[in-house]
């Protein structure tokens, strides 16, 4: 089995219940020591776990997921596309960057997992598994492109379901609902109290269900699951409801997920801002700013790449920004690069590879 976003929430509950049911592992997250930490669990108890720490948005990546799980295993049976996160504000107050980073992350992303996998899949008449989110029954407002994109999820799941299903391929959707994970947290809000939040263990062994009966859609807490189907039936009369119960608050500055032994949620982050601040980050662009005005390259676009210890190749993000960056774009976005490896942001590793040192400020 292979799972993206295994380094906490669902995909972490998953990778360990999967690994006690008799799966080996391929696990896939941006932060190795979490990912690590997971597999070190999975192999104390006598279960077997490859790794690969990269971003599941990068080309490259899905290639490397399944040449680790055919090097160390040699099959596929399972590929869970897990790997999600939200960005806190209006749908229409979003940048091109921060939507397209959602499209990546939610869709585009699973779909090359998907691709890359696709032949092993089909010779063992494997399963695509993909996590979606009652929002998508019922979008709330200010989830940022999170609930649109997931949207796109599960169409392609249906469109999938329908396409594989003569070569043998299952392909399931789950309506995870309301988790106790760090994903609220992440993007700087509180989670509701007016739902009662399941547990990530919870959700992954209704996943596991649903992956041994081959089920097209699991509704890992069907009681939420039919209460998104009630709001999306009744339609604008829901809408006063949503607007006044469920969207989303700011959480306090440094605030931490306090007795919720489900979550092991961070300090959550400060909020977004709407534009670039006077910072450090700023200044380290500074030498190259008219470049980057002459090419449109956004100065957020940049900031939102800089999540610690990921890897940035740039091949990858320049395709990430401008689609199919002529040789100008490419060689601007190169000279920002090396501006913030300069200011102390990205740590330069072979040529046109860097890891990210901190994130901006």
């Amino acid at each position: 089995m292979i799972v993206t976003g295994a380094s906490s929430g669902i995909g972490r509950a998953l990778s360990l219940a999967a690994a006690r049911a008799g799966f080996a592992l391929v696990i896939n997250a941006r932060r190795a020591d979490r990912l690590e930490e997971v597999a070190r669990t999975i192999r104390e108890a006598g279960g077997r776990c490859e790794v690969v720490a990269a971003d599941v948005t990068a080309t490259t990546t899905p290639a490397r997921i399944v040449e680790t799980a055919m090097r160390a295993f040699g099959r596929i049976d399972v590929v869970v596309n897990n790997a999600g996160g939200g960005t806190y504000g209006a749908l229409l107050e979003q940048s091109d960057a921060a939507i397209e980073a959602q499209w990546q992350l939610e869709v585009a992303g699973p779909l090359r997992v998907a691709r890359a996998a696709l032949a092993q899949l089909e010779a063992r008449r494997g399963q695509l598994v993909f996590v979606g989110t009652g929002g998508v029954r019922v979008p709330i407002p200010h989830y940022g492109a999170y609930q649109p994109a997931k949207a796109a999820v599960r169409a392609a799941a249906i469109q999938l379901r329908r396409e594989l299903r003569g070569r043998g391929i299952a392909v399931t959707y789950v309506d995870p609902g309301l988790v106790a994970s760090e994903f609220h947290h992440a993007m700087g809000i509180e989670r509701t109290s007016n739902v009662r939040a399941a547990s990530p263990e919870r959700v992954a062994r209704a996943i596991l269900r649903g992956i041994a009966r081959r089920r097209a859609v699991v509704n890992a807490v069907p009681w939420q699951t039919a209460g998104a189907v009630l709001g999306e039936w009744f339609g604008t009369v829901t809408d006063s409801v949503v607007i006044s119960r469920f969207t989303p608050k700011r959480a306090a500055i440094n605030e931490r997920a306090q007795g919720d032994p489900a979550s092991d949620a961070p300090a959550p982050l400060e909020p977004a801002p709407t534009a670039i601040d006077e910072s450090t980050f700023q200044r380290a662009l500074e030498p190259v700013a008219r470049r980057m005005e002459r090419v449109k390259l956004p100065a957020d676009f940049l900031r939102s790449a800089l999540v610690p210890d990921a890897r940035i190749e740039l091949g990858d993000l320049a395709m990430r920004w401008a689609g199919m960056p002529n040789k100008n774009e490419r060689a601007a976005l190169h000279e920002a690069l090396d501006a913030l490896a300069a200011g102390g942001y990205l740590e330069p590793q072979e040529e046109g590879t860097w890891r990210v040192v901190r994130a901006a400020d």
